[in-house]
């Protein structure tokens, strides 16, 4: 499929926004984290008054998951999600804002609180990742959509499946350089320490999987061996998962 391409000022903003915006490249996934919170909170005030979204507070979670072989960091939720209609206007213009829009129309409602403006925050990946994809379904549609992109040549559009409602944004890290290590974000106590320093004040879980030794059962104890295990993990402050837990 042909490339679509960004408009002039999306990529002018795209070159500004990487080089001279932030400052901090780690700061990336807080935005990308802000982005799964606002959808999580359009689809939590939408349940409170259709019945057929079928989650309740409690089922709603942010998902971080590290694939280092593949150098991949996934975020995902179970948010209200987009359409094909929605990502174009939503990823293919940088600064155009659904959650803007959202603060825009509910802002006389009370306990809306979107924290994030989709658009300049979300390319703000492209400080760490050369490529990034993004995997969708919304809420009430069978169609999913997959966009990708790796920078400002372009990015394309795509049907595919996902089985529930939600978002992955998937983004494949840069590899080292002599001057940057982009590989401490896929270590699971830097992102671990990122969720802390600037994503404590998200109201939904922040679970994460994270790798773990463990002695194989029945190894002798002359000679021990030991084996990986995935274990999900809250990225957050235990205090925190209580308190957003018990409104």
């Amino acid at each position: 499929m042909a490339k679509k391409q960004f408009k002039a000022e999306s990529k002018r903003l795209l070159d500004l926004m990487i080089n001279s915006i932030y400052t901090h490249q780690e700061i990336f996934l807080r935005e990308i984290i802000s982005n799964a919170s606002d959808a999580i909170d359009k689809l939590a005030y939408q349940a409170l008054t259709d019945e057929k979204v079928g989650l309740n507070r409690s089922d709603f979670a942010i998902q971080l998951k590290v694939d280092e072989p593949s150098r991949t960091l996934t975020v995902s939720d179970n948010g209200i999600g987009m359409d094909k209609d929605e990502m174009e206007n939503n990823l293919g213009t940088i600064c155009k804002s659904g959650s803007l829009q959202f603060k825009k129309d509910m802002e006389k409602q009370e306990d809306i609180d979107i924290i994030g403006q989709f658009g300049v925050g979300f390319y703000s990946a492209f400080m760490v990742a050369d490529h990034i994809t993004v995997v969708t379904r919304k809420y009430g549609a069978d169609a999913a959509w997959m966009w990708q992109s790796s920078g400002a040549d372009g990015y394309t559009i795509t049907e595919c499946e996902r089985d529930a409602v939600g978002t992955d944004i998937i983004m494949h890290i840069k590899p080292d350089t002599d001057d940057e290590k982009y590989s401490e974000f896929l270590e699971s106590w830097r992102l671990q320490e990122l969720v802390r320093k600037y994503s404590d004040y998200i109201r939904f879980p922040i679970r994460m999987e994270v790798s773990k030794t463990r002695r194989k059962e029945g190894s002798p104890d002359d000679k021990p061996e030991y084996e990986t295990y995935q274990e999900e993990e809250m990225a957050f402050s235990t205090f925190l998962n209580l308190l957003v837990n018990g409104l």
